[in-house]
């Protein structure tokens, strides 16, 4: 009963679940391949500042051969879906990323981090973005930065770089002609800004949710705020996080990020921070919209409790009256024929019953009346 009865409530999308692909005890560096990885769909973008060679490699000795065919370009190395071990293994050791790492980027509950190597930087981002379904996707993007490439790994085939893709395509910007570092800039400024279009729908659901609370308050509405409370520690671990990554590339000297980059990266800074300062804003209202569904309650129940209590008023008089009158003590004896005039003489009255009902009738209308001037009966 207890199922069914929960069952109705509205469902809650963001479920905090962490894979812990790699067994305890095992060795640093181990690949794991989740069952349920999908297969990668990869795709290589080789670009300068006038020519651009895209394909859609299948197996690591096409990213090889495309790679060394074209030295003196950029390479976006791009991998949706980590189900292939080979690819993986294949991949690490040509661009020279460790073991380490690629285990990293396998596990997909790291923080947002930044870890500086002799050859490459290697970059973490969490990736949030809605689905069809409404579903808010929290995925881990892992980025690796070199001098002459940037490999991107992500989970899952959803992403958020189409923007950047067709930026490439057309030439427009400084994207084609700038090193890797600014293809990097750009591919984690995407994931920032696609913060703000979700936090202004979780703004809009909390204007949503204050007008209702005002106007009937129920078990929905409080499920809804939990909901949106759940998304705002999700939004809150990935943009401080993302802020702190954004500021370590900031500050490092690594060569690998061009002075041109860094500017660049301080506009990236600065949007971190805003999507700080709202989620801490909406974290004040989501608070106060349990304030107020909790006063609303209290005051639906006083309510009830206030109209329960003019029923009960008025029933009480008229309680009393039937009450007495119920006793039926007569005031002529039928069987002996005495009388006791203490008893009630209204029993035999023509008008007795009329009479009673009448009283009770003027006594409810002079309470009602009172309780009306008294404001009792009216909303406030």
């Amino acid at each position: 009963m207890t199922s069914k009865r929960f069952s109705r409530l509205p469902r809650i999308y963001i479920r905090f679940r962490r894979h812990r692909r790699v067994l305890p005890g095992a060795s640093p560096g181990t690949l794991t391949i989740a069952d349920d990885a999908f297969k990668p769909i990869i795709s290589v973008f080789s670009y300068n500042s006038t020519e651009l060679i895209e394909s859609s490699p299948s197996t690591f000795a096409e990213i090889a051969a495309q790679y060394e065919k074209f030295p003196g370009q950029i390479h976006w190395i791009h991998i949706r879906g980590l189900g292939d071990r080979q690819l993986l293994e294949q991949l690490g050791p040509y661009f020279k990323i460790h073991n380490l790492e690629m285990e990293d980027a396998l596990n997909n509950h790291q923080r947002p981090k930044q870890e500086e190597h002799d050859n490459h930087i290697f970059i973490v981002s969490r990736m949030l973005y809605q689905k069809h379904d409404s579903e808010m996707m929290n995925e881990q993007m892992n980025l690796f930065l070199g001098k002459n490439f940037v490999i991107t790994l992500q989970e899952k085939y959803d992403d958020l770089f189409d923007p950047v893709r067709q930026r490439i395509r057309t030439g427009k910007g400084y994207i084609r002609k700038t090193g890797p570092d600014y293809l990097a800039y750009a591919l984690m400024d995407a994931i920032v800004d696609n913060y703000f279009p979700l936090m202004e729908k979780t703004g809009d659901q909390l204007d949503e949710l204050e007008d209702t609370l005002l106007a009937s308050p129920g078990r929905d509405a409080l499920v809804k705020i939990q909901n949106i409370k759940r998304k705002l520690i999700v939004f809150r671990r990935s943009v401080f996080a993302e802020r702190d990554k954004v500021n370590d590339i900031l500050r490092s000297s690594n060569d690998l990020i061009s002075p041109n980059t860094r500017v660049y990266l301080r506009d990236t800074y600065d949007h971190t921070i805003q999507a700080m300062d709202i989620v801490e804003s909406y974290k004040e209202i989501t608070a106060s919209l349990m304030d107020i569904y909790l006063s609303s309650v209290s005051f639906r129940m006083n309510q009830i409790m206030k109209v329960l209590a003019v029923i009960s008023t008025i029933f009480i008089p008229l309680t009393f009256i039937v009450g007495v009158y119920g006793m039926n003590f007569a005031e002529k004896d039928e069987v002996t024929g005495a009388v006791y005039p203490m008893n009630m003489p209204e029993l035999y009255s023509p008008y007795g019953y009329i009479g009673v009902w009448a009283v009770m009738i003027l006594i409810v209308a002079v309470q009602l009346f009172i309780f009306y001037k008294k404001g009792w009966l009216t909303r406030q």
